[in-house]
């Protein structure tokens, strides 16, 4: 196969078996889909941005060797492809734990992990505040998770932190292909310098800032459905 094709060949194998499976008659996740896609445009119009900056940067670059060539705003195809099917694999996940398992996280609970995240990135924050990709990461995901801590929202913490563990896995895989190949190059005096394996330290926290605005947007957009349909 060309090399060239090699990040495609990714997304289309990141998102091969949650389509696959979304006709399993427990989570029947394909009815869910149209929940999906409004926050994916939402939030893949935020992370492209910052990719684009990223990119223009020099926070990271891209391997022509493994990549189609097709480019939008400086940005390859499929990159932007990435921040749909990494997203609606992570959704994936989560909806299969709740449907088979329905795993239950005293609220205190969560909301300590929470509290203990947004001081750790704080902290990093402070740090490598003059690390661009630190300070985004960092301060992204301390926006969105103070957010759930004042705001009234749908989407139960305590089984989101389940879901990223669990999701951990398939990026693990992912990102480490990405890294080790390398498809994506980071420049290392943007970020901590810090790498689990090969892939950078804020990867982490930019996975789970991505997964858990997207999943806000999913049982924002699932409950206003449901609650539209009891009101008429």
């Amino acid at each position: 196969m060309d090399k060239n094709y090699t990040y495609l060949l990714i997304n289309i194998l990141t998102i091969f078996f949650p389509v696959i499976l979304s006709f399993d008659k427990k989570v029947r996740f394909y009815k869910k889909w149209k929940f999906i896609f409004p926050g994916l445009i939402i939030s893949g119009l935020l992370y492209l941005v910052w990719d684009y900056i990223f990119t223009v940067q020099n926070v990271w670059s891209f391997n022509p060797m493994y990549i189609l060539g097709i480019n939008f705003f400086n940005l390859p195809l499929e990159e932007i492809l990435f921040f749909v099917t990494v997203p609606f694999a992570c959704i994936f996940i989560y909806e299969c734990i709740n449907s088979y398992f329905n795993p239950k996280i005293n609220s205190k609970i969560s909301k300590a992990i929470s509290y203990v995240l947004i001081v750790t990135s704080a902290v990093l924050l402070f740090i490598y505040y003059d690390r661009l990709y630190s300070l985004i990461n960092f301060s992204t995901l301390i926006i969105i998770l103070i957010f759930t801590l004042v705001k009234k929202i749908k989407l139960d913490m305590g089984k989101f932190y389940i879901a990223y563990l669990i999701s951990l896995i398939p990026f693990y895989i992912v990102n480490g292909i990405l890294t080790a190949i390398p498809i994506v190059l980071y420049n290392n005096t943007q970020n901590m310098g810090l790498r689990i394996g090969t892939i950078p330290f804020e990867d982490h926290f930019y996975a789970m800032s991505l997964i858990l605005l997207n999943l806000i947007f999913f049982e924002h957009f699932r409950n206003r459905k449901q609650n539209f349909g009891e009101s008429a």
